[in-house]
Protein backbone atom coordinates (compact mmCIF):
# COMPACT_ATOMS: atom_id res chain seq x y z
CA UNK A 1 0.00 0.00 0.00
CA UNK A 2 0.79 3.49 -1.19
CA UNK A 3 0.96 5.60 2.12
CA UNK A 4 -1.57 8.40 2.81
CA UNK A 5 0.54 11.44 3.60
CA UNK A 6 0.00 14.32 5.47
CA UNK A 7 -2.20 17.00 2.87
CA UNK A 8 -4.20 14.28 1.97
CA UNK A 9 -7.91 14.32 3.07
CA UNK A 10 -9.10 11.92 5.57
CA UNK A 11 -13.26 10.97 5.33
CA UNK A 12 -14.90 9.87 8.28
CA UNK A 13 -18.35 7.90 9.00
CA UNK A 14 -20.35 9.56 12.06
CA UNK A 15 -19.28 12.51 13.74
CA UNK A 16 -19.62 12.31 17.25
CA UNK A 17 -16.46 13.03 20.17
CA UNK A 18 -14.56 10.12 18.94
CA UNK A 19 -14.50 11.71 14.96
CA UNK A 20 -13.77 15.06 16.91
CA UNK A 21 -10.59 13.68 18.78
CA UNK A 22 -9.43 12.04 15.81
CA UNK A 23 -10.23 14.90 13.56
CA UNK A 24 -8.22 17.00 15.96
CA UNK A 25 -5.41 14.42 15.76
CA UNK A 26 -5.42 14.36 11.76
CA UNK A 27 -5.74 18.18 11.60
CA UNK A 28 -2.02 18.43 13.52
CA UNK A 29 -0.35 16.40 11.43
CA UNK A 30 -1.75 18.29 8.56
CA UNK A 31 -4.39 16.32 7.48
CA UNK A 32 -7.98 17.27 5.67
CA UNK A 33 -11.11 15.77 7.34
CA UNK A 34 -14.27 15.31 5.86
CA UNK A 35 -17.43 14.11 7.92
CA UNK A 36 -20.23 12.29 7.00
CA UNK A 37 -23.59 11.74 9.12
CA UNK A 38 -27.40 12.53 9.50
CA UNK A 39 -26.55 15.94 11.61
CA UNK A 40 -25.07 19.29 11.43
CA UNK A 41 -22.81 21.45 13.89
CA UNK A 42 -21.52 18.06 15.50
CA UNK A 43 -18.24 17.38 17.18
CA UNK A 44 -16.54 16.03 14.91
CA UNK A 45 -18.07 18.64 11.81
CA UNK A 46 -16.98 21.32 14.17
CA UNK A 47 -13.08 20.37 13.82
CA UNK A 48 -13.70 19.01 9.74
CA UNK A 49 -13.17 21.16 7.17
CA UNK A 50 -16.30 19.79 5.50
CA UNK A 51 -19.49 18.36 7.10
CA UNK A 52 -22.12 16.51 5.13
CA UNK A 53 -25.06 16.37 6.92
CA UNK A 54 -27.17 13.11 5.13
CA UNK A 55 -28.92 10.00 6.10
CA UNK A 56 -26.31 7.13 5.45
CA UNK A 57 -29.30 5.26 3.61
CA UNK A 58 -28.64 8.05 0.99
CA UNK A 59 -25.77 6.24 -1.58
CA UNK A 60 -25.54 8.78 -3.83
CA UNK A 61 -24.40 11.23 -1.40
CA UNK A 62 -21.87 8.40 0.18
CA UNK A 63 -20.34 8.04 -3.09
CA UNK A 64 -19.70 11.78 -3.99
CA UNK A 65 -18.41 11.68 0.11
CA UNK A 66 -15.98 8.77 -0.62
CA UNK A 67 -14.73 10.43 -4.07
CA UNK A 68 -13.44 13.22 -2.75
CA UNK A 69 -11.53 11.77 -0.27
CA UNK A 70 -8.13 9.49 0.33
CA UNK A 71 -9.28 6.95 2.59
CA UNK A 72 -12.34 6.56 4.92
CA UNK A 73 -12.54 5.50 8.09
CA UNK A 74 -15.14 5.15 11.17
CA UNK A 75 -16.28 7.15 14.36
CA UNK A 76 -18.38 4.13 15.17
CA UNK A 77 -19.75 1.22 14.53
CA UNK A 78 -23.33 1.51 14.12
CA UNK A 79 -22.51 2.71 9.80
CA UNK A 80 -25.23 0.38 7.73
CA UNK A 81 -23.33 -2.41 5.81
CA UNK A 82 -24.16 -0.93 2.15
CA UNK A 83 -22.85 2.39 3.24
CA UNK A 84 -19.31 1.04 3.66
CA UNK A 85 -19.20 -0.91 1.21
CA UNK A 86 -20.79 1.88 -1.35
CA UNK A 87 -18.03 3.68 0.08
CA UNK A 88 -15.23 1.10 -0.59
CA UNK A 89 -15.94 1.26 -4.46
CA UNK A 90 -14.65 5.23 -4.40
CA UNK A 91 -11.73 4.86 -1.61
CA UNK A 92 -10.02 2.99 0.83
CA UNK A 93 -12.53 1.91 3.54
CA UNK A 94 -10.37 0.98 7.02
CA UNK A 95 -11.12 -0.92 9.16
CA UNK A 96 -12.59 -2.57 6.16
CA UNK A 97 -16.64 -2.91 6.28
CA UNK A 98 -16.93 -6.93 7.29
CA UNK A 99 -15.14 -6.19 10.54
CA UNK A 100 -17.69 -3.67 11.18
CA UNK A 101 -20.61 -6.13 9.85
CA UNK A 102 -18.93 -8.49 13.05
CA UNK A 103 -19.19 -6.25 15.56
CA UNK A 104 -22.16 -4.24 14.95
CA UNK A 105 -24.34 -7.08 15.83
CA UNK A 106 -23.54 -8.85 19.38
CA UNK A 107 -25.02 -12.12 17.64
CA UNK A 108 -22.44 -12.32 15.13
CA UNK A 109 -19.89 -10.70 17.30
CA UNK A 110 -20.15 -13.87 20.29
CA UNK A 111 -20.75 -16.52 17.47
CA UNK A 112 -17.92 -15.47 15.52
CA UNK A 113 -15.93 -15.51 18.99
CA UNK A 114 -17.01 -18.67 20.04
CA UNK A 115 -16.09 -20.63 16.19
CA UNK A 116 -12.62 -19.03 16.53
CA UNK A 117 -11.83 -20.37 20.55
CA UNK A 118 -12.10 -17.02 22.01
CA UNK A 119 -13.37 -17.14 25.42
CA UNK A 120 -16.53 -15.40 25.47
CA UNK A 121 -19.36 -15.17 27.88
CA UNK A 122 -21.72 -18.41 27.95
CA UNK A 123 -24.97 -16.97 25.41
CA UNK A 124 -27.66 -17.99 23.15
CA UNK A 125 -29.53 -16.40 20.34
CA UNK A 126 -33.22 -15.53 20.84
CA UNK A 127 -36.01 -15.30 17.67
CA UNK A 128 -38.86 -16.75 19.59
CA UNK A 129 -40.92 -17.23 22.59
CA UNK A 130 -39.88 -21.01 22.43
CA UNK A 131 -36.33 -19.65 22.62
CA UNK A 132 -36.51 -18.13 25.94
CA UNK A 133 -38.23 -21.13 27.34
CA UNK A 134 -35.54 -23.22 26.06
CA UNK A 135 -32.75 -21.81 27.01
CA UNK A 136 -33.47 -19.69 30.76
CA UNK A 137 -33.63 -22.98 32.62
CA UNK A 138 -29.68 -23.26 31.93
CA UNK A 139 -28.73 -19.77 33.06
CA UNK A 140 -30.60 -18.75 36.26
CA UNK A 141 -29.63 -14.85 36.32
CA UNK A 142 -29.18 -13.20 33.00
CA UNK A 143 -29.10 -10.41 30.55
CA UNK A 144 -31.43 -9.94 27.37
CA UNK A 145 -29.46 -7.92 25.02
CA UNK A 146 -31.08 -6.40 21.55
CA UNK A 147 -28.59 -8.23 18.74
CA UNK A 148 -27.91 -5.00 16.91
CA UNK A 149 -27.46 -1.17 17.86
CA UNK A 150 -27.26 -1.12 21.81
CA UNK A 151 -24.37 0.84 23.30
CA UNK A 152 -23.85 2.31 27.16
CA UNK A 153 -26.22 -0.20 28.24
CA UNK A 154 -28.78 0.55 25.80
CA UNK A 155 -31.18 -2.56 24.73
CA UNK A 156 -30.52 -4.46 27.77
CA UNK A 157 -32.06 -6.40 30.76
CA UNK A 158 -31.53 -7.95 33.81
CA UNK A 159 -33.30 -11.51 33.65
CA UNK A 160 -34.36 -13.82 36.47
CA UNK A 161 -37.20 -16.13 35.00
CA UNK A 162 -38.54 -17.25 31.54
CA UNK A 163 -41.34 -14.45 32.52
CA UNK A 164 -39.19 -11.79 33.13
CA UNK A 165 -37.22 -12.75 30.02
CA UNK A 166 -40.20 -12.55 28.00
CA UNK A 167 -41.91 -9.52 29.28
CA UNK A 168 -37.81 -7.70 28.34
CA UNK A 169 -38.00 -9.10 24.99
CA UNK A 170 -41.77 -7.19 24.67
CA UNK A 171 -40.40 -4.05 25.59
CA UNK A 172 -37.50 -4.19 22.68
CA UNK A 173 -40.66 -4.98 20.56
CA UNK A 174 -39.48 -8.96 19.69
CA UNK A 175 -36.54 -8.09 17.76
CA UNK A 176 -33.39 -10.27 17.89
CA UNK A 177 -32.03 -10.61 20.73
CA UNK A 178 -28.77 -12.16 22.88
CA UNK A 179 -29.51 -13.82 26.42
CA UNK A 180 -26.02 -13.68 28.26
CA UNK A 181 -25.28 -15.49 31.30
CA UNK A 182 -24.79 -12.84 34.56
CA UNK A 183 -21.01 -13.22 35.35
CA UNK A 184 -19.16 -12.86 38.46
CA UNK A 185 -16.66 -10.63 38.05
CA UNK A 186 -13.66 -8.98 40.01
CA UNK A 187 -12.79 -6.31 37.70
CA UNK A 188 -14.01 -5.10 34.05
CA UNK A 189 -10.72 -4.12 32.15
CA UNK A 190 -9.84 -3.39 28.51
CA UNK A 191 -7.42 -3.22 25.75
CA UNK A 192 -6.73 -0.98 22.91
CA UNK A 193 -4.62 -2.24 19.97
CA UNK A 194 -3.43 -1.27 16.36
CA UNK A 195 -2.84 -3.16 13.48
CA UNK A 196 -1.38 -2.03 10.40
CA UNK A 197 -1.84 -2.97 7.25
CA UNK A 198 1.55 -5.15 7.11
CA UNK A 199 0.53 -6.77 10.59
CA UNK A 200 2.52 -4.95 13.00
CA UNK A 201 0.55 -4.63 16.71
CA UNK A 202 0.87 -2.62 19.00
CA UNK A 203 -0.92 -2.30 22.59
CA UNK A 204 -1.69 0.11 25.63
CA UNK A 205 -1.65 -1.13 28.94
CA UNK A 206 -5.04 -2.29 29.78
CA UNK A 207 -7.03 -0.48 31.68
CA UNK A 208 -9.63 -0.87 34.43
CA UNK A 209 -13.23 0.04 34.29
CA UNK A 210 -16.00 1.04 36.13
CA UNK A 211 -19.13 1.21 35.08
CA UNK A 212 -22.55 3.31 36.53
CA UNK A 213 -25.78 2.50 35.18
CA UNK A 214 -24.24 0.71 31.95
CA UNK A 215 -22.05 3.89 31.35
CA UNK A 216 -17.98 3.60 31.50
CA UNK A 217 -17.65 6.23 34.12
CA UNK A 218 -14.05 5.77 35.40
CA UNK A 219 -10.89 4.33 33.65
CA UNK A 220 -7.35 4.21 34.90
CA UNK A 221 -4.05 2.99 33.80
CA UNK A 222 -2.42 0.39 34.27
CA UNK A 223 -4.82 -1.64 35.66
CA UNK A 224 -3.65 -2.96 38.84
CA UNK A 225 -5.36 -6.75 37.82
CA UNK A 226 -4.15 -6.46 34.53
CA UNK A 227 -4.28 -10.22 33.31
CA UNK A 228 -1.46 -11.37 31.38
CA UNK A 229 -3.58 -12.95 28.42
CA UNK A 230 -5.58 -9.75 27.72
CA UNK A 231 -3.08 -8.23 24.91
CA UNK A 232 -2.58 -11.91 23.87
CA UNK A 233 -6.11 -12.50 23.20
CA UNK A 234 -6.17 -8.78 21.67
CA UNK A 235 -3.34 -9.54 19.36
CA UNK A 236 -5.32 -13.17 17.82
CA UNK A 237 -8.69 -10.63 17.36
CA UNK A 238 -6.84 -8.00 15.70
CA UNK A 239 -5.32 -11.22 13.49
CA UNK A 240 -8.29 -12.97 13.01
CA UNK A 241 -10.37 -10.14 12.33
CA UNK A 242 -8.04 -8.86 9.50
CA UNK A 243 -8.01 -5.18 11.43
CA UNK A 244 -6.33 -2.33 9.89
CA UNK A 245 -7.02 0.48 12.24
CA UNK A 246 -7.79 0.16 16.36
CA UNK A 247 -9.77 -2.18 18.33
CA UNK A 248 -10.57 -2.24 21.79
CA UNK A 249 -11.55 -5.63 23.32
CA UNK A 250 -13.63 -5.09 26.78
CA UNK A 251 -12.88 -8.22 29.14
CA UNK A 252 -14.02 -9.30 32.01
CA UNK A 253 -11.75 -10.45 34.54
CA UNK A 254 -14.12 -13.09 36.70
CA UNK A 255 -13.26 -13.86 40.88
CA UNK A 256 -11.39 -17.45 39.27
CA UNK A 257 -8.75 -15.46 37.50
CA UNK A 258 -10.51 -16.18 33.79
CA UNK A 259 -10.72 -13.45 30.62
CA UNK A 260 -13.83 -13.48 29.30
CA UNK A 261 -14.10 -11.47 26.13
CA UNK A 262 -17.39 -8.96 26.48
CA UNK A 263 -17.28 -6.74 23.33
CA UNK A 264 -15.53 -5.28 20.38
CA UNK A 265 -15.64 -1.60 19.15
CA UNK A 266 -13.18 -1.79 15.81
CA UNK A 267 -12.68 2.06 16.73
CA UNK A 268 -10.94 4.32 19.32
CA UNK A 269 -12.63 3.28 22.75
CA UNK A 270 -13.98 5.62 26.08
CA UNK A 271 -11.45 3.96 27.86
CA UNK A 272 -8.56 4.79 25.57
CA UNK A 273 -8.93 8.23 26.15
CA UNK A 274 -6.70 8.82 28.82
CA UNK A 275 -4.28 7.93 26.04
CA UNK A 276 -4.20 11.94 25.10
CA UNK A 277 -2.52 12.75 28.16
CA UNK A 278 -0.65 9.56 29.21
CA UNK A 279 1.24 8.17 26.57
CA UNK A 280 3.66 9.18 23.53
CA UNK A 281 0.77 8.00 20.82
CA UNK A 282 -2.60 8.89 21.32
CA UNK A 283 -5.22 6.24 20.71
CA UNK A 284 -6.18 9.22 17.57
CA UNK A 285 -2.96 9.22 16.18
CA UNK A 286 -2.45 5.48 16.24
CA UNK A 287 -5.58 5.18 14.04
CA UNK A 288 -4.85 7.77 12.10
CA UNK A 289 -1.17 6.10 11.03
CA UNK A 290 -2.98 2.59 10.66
CA UNK A 291 -5.46 3.79 8.24
CA UNK A 292 -2.89 5.68 6.48
CA UNK A 293 -0.34 3.14 6.51
CA UNK A 294 2.33 4.88 8.38
CA UNK A 295 4.33 3.31 10.76
CA UNK A 296 2.82 3.30 14.52
CA UNK A 297 3.58 5.35 17.14
CA UNK A 298 5.04 4.37 20.86
CA UNK A 299 2.18 3.39 23.11
CA UNK A 300 4.75 4.28 25.91
CA UNK A 301 2.56 5.57 29.08
CA UNK A 302 4.28 8.55 30.55
CA UNK A 303 2.68 8.48 33.48
CA UNK A 304 -0.08 6.47 34.90
CA UNK A 305 -3.70 8.50 34.40
CA UNK A 306 -7.66 8.11 35.24
CA UNK A 307 -10.30 9.26 32.93
CA UNK A 308 -13.69 10.66 34.59
CA UNK A 309 -16.83 10.77 31.83
CA UNK A 310 -18.75 14.24 32.21
CA UNK A 311 -22.31 13.35 31.69
CA UNK A 312 -24.83 15.79 30.52
CA UNK A 313 -26.29 15.59 34.34
CA UNK A 314 -23.59 17.44 35.26
CA UNK A 315 -24.90 20.75 34.16
CA UNK A 316 -28.53 19.82 35.78
CA UNK A 317 -28.10 22.76 38.51
CA UNK A 318 -26.26 25.00 35.52
CA UNK A 319 -22.67 25.26 34.21
CA UNK A 320 -20.31 23.61 35.83
CA UNK A 321 -17.67 24.86 37.95
CA UNK A 322 -15.00 24.85 35.82
CA UNK A 323 -12.40 26.72 37.76
CA UNK A 324 -12.46 25.13 40.30
CA UNK A 325 -11.78 21.93 38.73
CA UNK A 326 -9.39 23.35 36.64
CA UNK A 327 -7.58 24.92 39.81
CA UNK A 328 -6.37 21.51 40.01
CA UNK A 329 -2.66 21.30 37.91
CA UNK A 330 -2.71 17.30 37.27
CA UNK A 331 -6.45 17.66 35.16
CA UNK A 332 -6.94 18.16 31.75
CA UNK A 333 -10.51 18.80 30.33
CA UNK A 334 -12.03 17.96 27.39
CA UNK A 335 -15.39 18.67 25.90
CA UNK A 336 -17.21 17.17 22.74
CA UNK A 337 -18.82 20.75 21.65
CA UNK A 338 -22.36 19.01 22.15
CA UNK A 339 -25.00 21.74 22.35
CA UNK A 340 -27.31 20.34 24.77
CA UNK A 341 -26.64 18.50 27.72
CA UNK A 342 -29.13 15.52 28.62
CA UNK A 343 -28.81 13.02 31.39
CA UNK A 344 -26.50 10.31 30.63
CA UNK A 345 -24.80 11.85 27.31
CA UNK A 346 -21.61 12.00 27.19
CA UNK A 347 -20.81 15.44 27.07
CA UNK A 348 -17.11 15.14 27.67
CA UNK A 349 -14.23 14.00 30.06
CA UNK A 350 -11.54 15.01 32.87
CA UNK A 351 -7.98 13.02 32.80
CA UNK A 352 -5.54 13.66 35.58
CA UNK A 353 -2.08 11.81 35.91
CA UNK A 354 0.01 10.97 38.82
CA UNK A 355 2.54 8.96 40.15
CA UNK A 356 0.31 5.58 40.70
CA UNK A 357 -3.12 4.86 38.96
CA UNK A 358 -4.91 4.87 42.65
CA UNK A 359 -3.53 8.41 43.04
CA UNK A 360 -4.89 9.75 39.47
CA UNK A 361 -8.07 7.96 40.01
CA UNK A 362 -8.44 9.95 43.25
CA UNK A 363 -7.50 13.22 41.85
CA UNK A 364 -9.83 13.09 38.42
CA UNK A 365 -12.89 11.75 40.90
CA UNK A 366 -12.26 14.70 43.05
CA UNK A 367 -12.22 17.07 40.30
CA UNK A 368 -14.94 16.29 38.71
CA UNK A 369 -16.77 16.47 42.11
CA UNK A 370 -15.52 19.80 42.58
CA UNK A 371 -17.89 20.58 39.23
Amino acid sequence: MKAVLPGSTIGVLGSGQLGRMFALSARRMGYRVHTYSPDSDTPTGQIADVEIDAPYEDLDRVRDFASAVDVVTFEFENVPATTAETAAQHALVRPAGDVLHITQHRLREKTFLRRHGFPVTKFEPIRTPDDIRAAMPGFGPAILKTAGFGYDGKGQYRVNSPGDAEAAWGAMDRQEAVLEALVDFEAELSVVGVRSHTGDCVFYAPSANAHVNGILDVSTAPASLAHRDAIEITRGLLEQLNVTGVLCVEFFLTRAGNLLVNELAPRPHNSGHLTIDSCITSQFEQQLRAVCGLPLGSTQMLRPAAMANLLGDIWCKGEPNWTSTLAQPEVKLHLYGKIEPRRGRKMGHLTATAATPTEAEQIVRAARSAL
